[in-house]
């Protein structure tokens, strides 16, 4: 059976419907194209397994992640020719950026520096931060890691005397850049250089789109002692469904095991439930979802092209995210911001395309180093909407000439 196209199932007015962050933040008169939450119906495996969870009763404690973790090892072999997922390196944590923190505990003290590639996702800022760690960045050069830039970065916080720690993003958010292996076994060479711990955000790792492939950090050479964080929640569209996986590279293994237990209490029954059914049953809707998000990547240059043809934009690798760059329209500064991982302040473009064009939109400053002058677009929607979207960008841009 050939499954349509998730992005096209849903109407304006469906979605209207729905009580989530992305339809709920803003009026009934912007198009929010915003927060990374696609418009798509649930995968029919995964709305069967909790159909039937519930009308069995099946409400209760979570019983764990090995499930989880077999089926992810299981997708991992299919998808990433990958089969060194070991389900003794597993634990279940409530979602990637909590395990993020506790693994950044379990490798790191407070005051130890993190590093980061920006502009990179918010909460990396936000979260390391309110964990008492400090915030390097190691920019990106055209959308890329600098290893030149990253070498002198780990050299410059090893000289403090602390812990250095590692934020990779992978793929990477915002820019959709899918890292090549080549790139990966060299960031694993400087961190095992400079004795800096990595770990790997790869919950966008299934978005990978035609012309990139996926490559997990910890299979290259030099990851042993690295952790990655994983879930379905992107590619199956579960952020309300809490429940992801941190996974040791063998030399991490010990790291793994003093993890608080309590940290498993985190994760919902039916978060676990469903992302197991998404890894375990859900790739030929994955697929179906693929392909769309490749169509609209397309017909976003397209759009680009015809309404907004001084924007900026490469075209994602991966993810459902692509980042323009606004400055030629003369967004340049961003005055009284609070500074990167300040999720819900806007500023540029993302607030005048919010005000005046009445389209959502990340807002790239807090992004950190590198995005102010630009915004995020996720490009997870219906034809219709993104047309929608664009063109109202773009009848902006013509009354700001």
């Amino acid at each position: 059976m050939t499954i349509p196209n998730p992005l096209e199932q849903l109407t304006i007015d469906d979605l209207r419907q729905r009580t989530s962050m992305k339809w709920r933040a803003h009026p009934d008169d912007v198009l929010p194209l915003w927060v990374a939450e696609m418009d798509v119906p649930l995968a029919e495996p995964i709305a069967a397994v909790l159909t039937d969870a519930v009308r069995r009763g099946d409400t209760g404690y979570s019983s764990g992640g090995v499930d989880y973790a077999e089926t992810l090892a299981g997708f991992a072999a299919r998808r990433w020719g990958w089969d060194g997922l070991d389900v003794g390196r597993t634990a279940i944590m409530p979602d990637v950026m909590m395990g993020i923190v506790e693994v950044l505990k379990l490798v790191t003290e407070p005051g130890d520096t993190v590093v980061v590639n920006s502009p990179v996702y918010p909460p990396f800022y936000a979260f390391a931060t309110h964990a008492d760690r400090v915030v390097v960045e190691a920019p990106l050069t055209a959308g890329r890691i600098d290893l030149e830039a990253l070498a002198a970065v780990f050299a410059a916080a090893r000289e403090r005397g602390r812990g250095v720690a590692y934020l990779l993003c992978n793929p990477h958010n915002p820019t959709g850049t899918v890292h090549t292996r080549r790139e990966l076994e060299a960031v694993a060479a400087l961190a095992v250089e400079h004795r800096v711990r990595v770990i790997a955000d790869e919950i966008h790792a299934p978005l990978v789109l035609d012309g990139a492939s996926f490559t997990p950090y910890l299979s290259v050479d030099g990851a042993d002692d690295a952790f990655s964080l994983i879930s379905a929640s992107k590619a199956w569209n579960l952020a309300g469904l809490k429940a992801a996986l941190a996974i040791a590279g063998p030399a991490a293994a010990g790291d793994l095991e003093r993890m608080p237990e309590e940290v498993s209490h985190g994760p919902s029954h039916f978060g676990v439930l469903s992302h197991t059914a998404a890894f375990a049953d859900g790739g030929e809707w994955l697929d179906a979802l693929l392909a769309g998000l490749a169509e609209n990547r397309d017909l976003l240059g397209q759009l680009l092209a015809t309404h907004l043809p001084e924007v900026r934009y490469v075209p994602p690798q991966g993810t459902y995210l692509a980042w323009l760059d606004c400055r030629p329209l003369g967004f340049e500064d961003v005055d009284g911001t609070d500074g990167p991982g300040i999720v819900s302040e806007l500023a540029g473009p993302a607030k005048t395309f919010l005000d005046h064009s009445r389209v959502a939109l990340s807002s790239g400053h807090v992004f950190g180093s590198g995005g102010s002058g630009h915004v995020r677009v996720n490009f997870a929607t219906s034809k219709a909407i993104l047309t929608e979207a664009v063109a109202r960008m773009g009848a902006l841009e013509r009354m700001l000439r």
